[in-house]
């Protein structure tokens, strides 16, 4: 008796292609390194990390972000927690490629914060989801939770202590 393996669904192709795009879709707004003069501009809560920080740390929780999401598309049946992890994940990226349109091509620190808020949101169901399902893939959501945790900390104190070029028209 033979025993096959489970079918892939979700192949590392796919998640380099996931990788390729997101990523030149959130550069187009703001370069290779954003704009760290119009983030340096505001001002920034004393625990706000560094403008050279952003690019590879989110170039790793990118990479831990596929990993989990290739471990729980490729369990071998999916359940309604799976799809609520995988629908989650989905937000997830479309949030991160947004986020340099809405703060750097806009110049809007509010829209930026409620992205980042929304991501952090997006993160805490994935995480939950993800432990019990696989608890390697919430392993390697948790520094995404984590990291977002601390950037909507920063991103609402910019927006609440510092003024909107967009929306600065806005009563």
């Amino acid at each position: 008796m033979s025993v096959t393996a489970p079918q892939r669904r979700f192949r590392w192709w796919q998640a380099l292609a996931i990788l390729l795009v997101a990523n030149a879709i959130s550069v187009l707004p703001a370069g290779l390194l954003g704009d760290a003069i119009f983030y340096n501009g505001f001002l920034l809560p004393p625990f706000a990390p560094p403008d050279w920080v952003f690019a590879p740390v989110w170039f790793v929780l990118n990479v831990t972000s596929l990993v989990a999401l290739a471990l729980v598309a490729n369990a071998p049946v999916l359940t309604r927690r799976h799809r609520l992890v995988l629908i989650s994940e989905a937000a997830g990226w479309l949030l991160f490629t947004s986020f340099t349109t809405l703060y750097f091509g806009l110049n809007s620190p509010v829209l930026g914060a409620i992205d980042t808020v929304a991501g952090l949101a997006v993160a805490v169901v994935s995480f939950i989801g993800a432990i019990g399902l696989n608890r390697i893939a919430a392993g390697l959501i948790l520094p995404r939770l984590l990291w977002l945790l601390l950037a909507s900390l920063v991103s609402v104190q910019v927006a609440l202590t510092n003024v909107d070029p967009f929306l600065a028209g806005v009563p």
